[in-house]
Formats: C-alpha cells, structure tokens, sequence
C-alpha cells in the first residue's frame, strides 16, 4: 500500500479496496497494471475467503473493466487464474473475457510448478 498513490499518479498501476458501500468494511482488493509501451493492462483481485461467492470480485472487475476502457483507453486488458481457482476464471467469463490459453507449468507455487490460464479482452471502441 506504501506506493499505491505513487504508482497512480505515475500511471503505473491503479489498487482500489473492494469495500461495502455501505459500511466500508474491506473485503480486499483490486488493481490494474497499464502497460504503456502495448497500450494493455493486467486486473488482479483478492478477496478475503468470508466474502466469497457474493459477487464482489465481479462487480470490482466490472468497475475496473470499464475504467481501463473509458478513462485509460486502453486496447486490452488479460487476467490469470490457477487452475486450481475456477471461481477466478468464472468471474473472468463475467465480465466478457475469453479464453486466451494455459502456459503450462510457468510458476512455482507451493513448491510445485503449475499452470496459469490467461483469459483477455480488447476494447471495442478501441478497433
């Protein structure tokens, strides 16, 4: 969080807090990387296991969607799961990304290498 101001004023990086609208309680967060040079940007999310299954991610992802589009114009935005996490690649589907492809064993996790599935979209105003 210490760069999170920076990172947005350098147009970097956007974290928002997915939070209650009413209340304010953090439920996690979001961000969005800007790739400037490809003119695309990477969404991220984490949301803390109570919160689950409510819809937040996806609202969170919609709202970050739309502001990498219209406010940042650009071209595409991707996102990665793990296998392991289909609820990711559920709300990817959500919000209007395809299925991209899987590179196989790319990272480490849990001493284990494994898959990442990589879904996208491109900005229809954009084309």
């Amino acid at each position: 969080m210490e760069h999170h101001y920076d990172n947005f004023m350098a147009d970097k990086s956007y974290e928002f807090a997915v939070t209650d609208k009413e209340t304010g309680e953090l439920f996690g967060a979001i961000a969005l990387s800007n790739n400037k040079r490809f003119n695309h940007g990477e969404i991220a999310y984490w949301i803390d296991e109570p919160y689950w299954g409510n819809g937040y991610v996806t609202e969170a992802a919609q709202s970050i969607l739309q502001f990498a589009f219209e406010e940042k114009k650009l071209h595409k935005v991707f996102a990665r799961y793990f296998p392991s996490n289909l609820a990711s690649g559920k709300v990817m589907e959500k919000i209007g990304m395809k299925k991209e492809g899987i590179l196989n064993e790319h990272v480490i996790k849990d001493s284990k290498y494994v898959d990442l599935v990589y879904y996208g979209i491109i900005n229809e105003k954009d084309e």
